[in-house]
């Protein structure tokens, strides 16, 4: 039953955004009596809050696999692979993901978001680490996992919502290139002159 209200809470929310979701709007997708819905949510905003919280979970457990998946690899490859499916996760409930950033910000408490992202930028900081001889001797690797993985976020983000006149695999690619200047020493200062 908790899933099934869940899932109309997730049709309301895409269908009529925050504001004109309700739990008698709730019920009615759910085909159940708004007492009912009250046995599992106190109201609105749990349903919300847990809608929310399946979608950033399904989104961070596809991406922390990919992450994984390819943490030994080349940064040439794992990171566009791994900002790739981070695309496909966000880009499948597209008008979800539109709900959850543009209309629900101050409901998510973030707990799931705040977990991916310590430990994506864990495993962030590892693949620095693990690439020592190569990264510039100057880098913070705390402070570039941390700005990796929010830069990375939010510019996916807004590319799944945006859609910008900018082709994906030409997204990949700027968005891939920003990524590995961390993992390349910096050329030479002649060479820079």
């Amino acid at each position: 039953m908790v899933a099934r209200i869940i899932d109309a809470g997730q049709q309301v929310l895409i269908a009529h955004g925050y504001d004109g979701a309700s739990t008698n709007r709730i019920a009615d997708a759910a085909d159940i009596s708004p007492g009912s819905l009250y046995q599992y949510f106190p109201n609105k905003d749990a349903i919300v809050a847990a809608v929310i919280e399946r979608y950033t979970g399904e989104v961070a457990d596809r991406v922390r696999a990919a992450v994984l998946a390819n943490l030994a690899r080349q940064p040439e490859i794992a990171v566009p692979v791994t900002i790739s499916e981070l695309l496909d996760a966000l880009g499948e409930h597209r008008e979800l993901l539109r709900a959850v950033v543009e209309q629900t910000p101050r409901l998510s408490t973030g707990a799931t978001v705040l977990a991916f992202e310590q430990q994506i930028g864990e495993l962030a900081r590892a693949a620095l680490s693990m690439r020592s001889r190569s990264v510039p001797a100057d880098v913070d690797f705390d402070a570039a996992a941390w700005m990796l993985v929010r830069a990375v976020e939010h510019l996916t983000i807004r590319y799944v919502l945006d859609g910008p006149p900018i082709p994906r695999d030409r997204f990949l690619a700027d968005i891939t290139r920003l990524v590995l200047n961390y993992f390349r020493q910096p050329p030479a200062r002649a060479e820079r002159e």
